[in-house]
């Protein structure tokens, strides 16, 4: 009851204040239409308003799209430019890749080049080092022996002689295989010219005379009729003039024996001085004796 009784109380002002006191039913129009009035000025500032409001979030909303595709055609611009010297250092990068395989496979050649140099030039050094070591070895063995002969060898005036026979009683060779040992061993068959060399040579052959044969006793010496019949020439190219030393008889070049070119010196009782006779230069088998200077 309470609440009905404040409802009526509230209709009661609403139409006095509206409609006028006593409840006439003529209205405060002239209020009311202020109200209203009012309620459109309202209306019309908040539309204004929010029209207003609507514009700018409008023309905001199509800035920042432009503005963002502007952004981003800049930056497409940029990685298009970017992409095209990207491309460009690329084929560069390429080009220089090419040409350092190219200059790889260049050095490798001049690498196995040079190693098969090196490899050559250390087999020198290795023969040098060798060669090095025997010439000091015959070095030691010149300054040892200077001013005297080698071991085996026996001095005579200026000259060192080696007699075949001293180092093996039973080996015998022809004359070119005689002169072959002698040049082995640095020197020459023998080559006497002079009286005193000859008797040096014959007295020495007496003494190893293997029996009383002297033809089977004999020592090549270095003088031969090779290359011209009955002209007999000493190894260092002299001429012998004068049969000085040949037994009587020879030289014979006794057909027997297919030619007898090459001279063969032995001992002989009679005449030390007639002790030469030739022989055939390869079937001939003698002993032979070597000369060299005095080092």
């Amino acid at each position: 009851m309470e609440n009905l009784q404040k409802r009526i109380n509230f209709n009661r002002y609403f139409r006095y204040e509206i409609f006028g006191q006593g409840g006439s039913p003529f209205p405060n129009y002239r209020l009311l239409i202020l109200c209203l009035g009012l309620l459109n000025a309202v209306l019309l500032i908040t539309a204004v308003a929010i029209g207003i409001k609507c514009a700018r979030v409008k023309e905001a909303s199509l800035q920042a799209p432009h503005s963002a595709a502007t952004q981003l055609i800049n930056e497409l611009n940029f990685l298009r430019s970017n992409h095209s010297d990207v491309i460009e250092a690329e084929e560069e990068a390429k080009k220089a890749l090419e040409a350092a395989i190219k200059n790889h496979a260049q050095l490798k050649v001049q690498i196995e080049q040079q190693k098969t140099i090196n490899d050559d030039f250390q087999r020198q050094m290795e023969a040098l080092r060798t060669e090095k070591t025997s010439l000091q070895t015959n070095i030691s063995a010149l300054e040892r022996n200077c001013g005297k002969c080698l071991t085996g060898w026996a001095l005579f005036n200026s000259s060192c002689y080696f007699f075949s026979y001293t180092e093996s009683k039973t080996v015998k060779k022809n004359w070119h295989e005689s002169r072959a040992d002698c040049i082995s061993r640095g020197a020459d068959l023998v080559v006497i010219d002079n009286p005193e060399e000859q008797k040096y040579v014959s007295g020495n052959i007496d003494s190893m005379r293997s029996g009383y044969n002297i033809w089977q006793s004999g020592f090549w010496i270095g003088i031969t009729d090779t290359v011209a019949e009955a002209t007999w020439v000493w190894i260092n190219n002299v001429t012998e003039v004068e049969q000085r030393y040949w037994m009587d008889g020879e030289p014979n070049n006794h057909p027997n024996y297919n030619g007898e070119d090459c001279a063969v010196a032995v001992y002989s009782d009679v005449n030390p001085w007639k002790t030469w006779f030739d022989a055939n230069c390869q079937t001939s088998m003698s002993h032979w004796i070597c000369e060299m200077p005095l080092q």
